[in-house]
């Protein structure tokens, strides 16, 4: 039996389980499930499947998944749409946001333009087609260690030159 399959038999077997664990442990019954839900994503994606304890390295990686989603609240308190002023709605298009968003998008092709070839195609793979690290390694011929390194690079260039539009 294949990696993958004995980890999604054993994923399954602890699901309501570990599930159980953590709702008693956190106040909000969704990001249990979401932590959850992306660790075997992640797992499952990057390949990284063997583990000694496959319980015990789902239940670690939902607990740092737990973890950074609390992390990032404290960074970027939510706001319910349903409290926001009409004026702030993301929603609202009218010919303001259309603009925003049209210098955007030019801006952000601009930006990827200035990314080597390499780096450019390994971040369209994967945040515009959703392709994982295995499949864009094995297209573009490459390691799945350089398809970070170079997603990385991509990330902190895009992070640098469209600072004007983070929140």
């Amino acid at each position: 039996m294949s990696d993958r399959r004995a980890f999604r038999k054993t994923w399954l077997a602890h699901y309501s389980e570990l599930l159980g664990a953590w709702r008693r442990r956190s106040q909000v019954d969704h990001d249990v499930e979401d932590a959850m839900h992306d660790a075997v994503l992640r797992i499952l994606e990057n390949g990284s499947v063997s583990a000694d304890n496959p319980a015990a390295y789902l239940q670690r990686s939902t607990s740092n998944g737990l973890i950074d989603r609390h992390r990032r609240e404290e960074k970027l308190p939510m706001v319910p749409l349903h409290e926001l002023h009409e004026s702030e709605h993301p929603l609202a298009v009218g010919p303001e946001s259309q603009v925003y968003s049209s210098q955007m998008v030019d801006d952000l092709r601009t930006v990827l333009d200035e990314l080597p070839d390499i780096c450019r195609q390994v971040y369209i793979y994967q945040r515009l087609e959703g392709s994982s690290h295995a499949e864009i390694a094995s297209e573009l011929g490459i390691s799945r260690a350089m398809v970070e390194k170079h997603m990385n690079k991509a990330l902190r260039h895009l992070s640098t030159r469209l600072q004007k539009y983070a929140p």
